[in-house]
């Protein structure tokens, strides 16, 4: 997509908080990426020239973009993180791992221990969370 084509769509990107996707010709998703401003962050790929060789190349095969609004950015921090382990897209290279948000686990336990845990498992103890890092 050339930045003449985007000028035609940018006015139609919402300045809501929410996720991008980027496809490529085949259809095929390319980039998930978060925004507190849609507009403003989208509009970033086609307004400036590109130091980093990665970012050039993916702005060269994207074909279509899909957005997703959502109500805080807390919560595109969320979607984002999901949307990357489910689909692998190639120009992520963050959250690709195995980790995720940290929650707040209070043990189901006569003691319980209260402590910071990235892996939620159906054992009947509380969880707080997901929290967007562990600071929070």
């Amino acid at each position: 997509m050339t930045s003449a084509q985007f000028q035609h769509i940018a006015s139609t990107i919402p300045v809501q908080p929410g996720i991008y996707k980027y496809f490529d010709s085949e259809n095929k998703l390319i980039y998930v990426g978060k925004a507190k401003h849609l507009r403003k962050r989208i509009s970033s790929y086609f307004s400036k020239t590109f130091t980093n060789y990665k970012t050039h190349e993916l702005v060269q095969r994207i074909a279509r973009i899909e957005f997703t609004i959502v109500n805080s950015e807390q919560d595109a921090f969320l979607l984002e993180n999901t949307l990357i382990k489910q689909f692998q897209p190639r120009y992520n290279i963050n959250l690709k791992d195995d980790k995720s948000y940290p929650f707040i686990i209070i043990k189901n336990e006569p003691f319980p221990r209260v402590f910071l845990t990235r892996k939620k498992t159906d054992d009947g103890s509380e969880y707080l969370g997901p929290y967007t890092s562990v600071k929070k």
